[in-house]
């Protein structure tokens, strides 16, 4: 039987494609779906497919480069305080504990949180454990 590794509650994660070497991440196995905190969404069309534009906010008045990514869909998310809202939802490769994987992300105002990422189950399921007693288990640093 395969050990998992063991996360604790907020850890430093990765998103390469969109330049960002060290993110402050909340490990949340209660929510089904990983957000980002975006701003200045925008779809456009290119080449025949849709195509979303965004800004990562980070919480710290950095201005994030233009992100874009390609594999759009568009979901009913419930939030934490049980209101419902149809999201954008990108595919991107997420660094998180040693490993690299592709994880979807829905774009969201998640400025009255700590956090500008939160990882949800399904991104985490089959990969890793999480010790919601301790924090920064996995990462290397800890994320600005």
């Amino acid at each position: 039987m395969r050990t998992l590794p063991v996360l604790g509650w907020r850890e430093t994660i990765a998103l390469p494609e969109f330049g960002l070497p060290a993110i402050p991440a909340k490990i949340d196995t209660g929510a089904r779906t990983s957000a980002l905190h975006a701003t200045h969404i925008e779809i456009v069309a290119q080449g025949g497919l849709a195509l979303v534009r965004f800004r990562i906010d980070l919480g710290h008045g950095d201005e994030t480069p233009v992100c874009e990514a390609h594999q759009v869909s568009r979901r009913r998310i419930t939030s934490s305080n049980g209101l419902s809202e149809e999201r954008l939802v990108v595919t991107t490769r997420l660094e998180l504990g040693g490993a690299a994987f592709d994880a979807e992300f829905s774009l969201t105002d998640r400025s009255d949180m700590m956090n500008p990422v939160l990882v949800g189950r399904t991104a985490l399921a089959k990969r890793f454990l999480v010790d919601p007693s301790r924090t920064y288990l996995r990462s290397e640093t800890k994320a600005p």
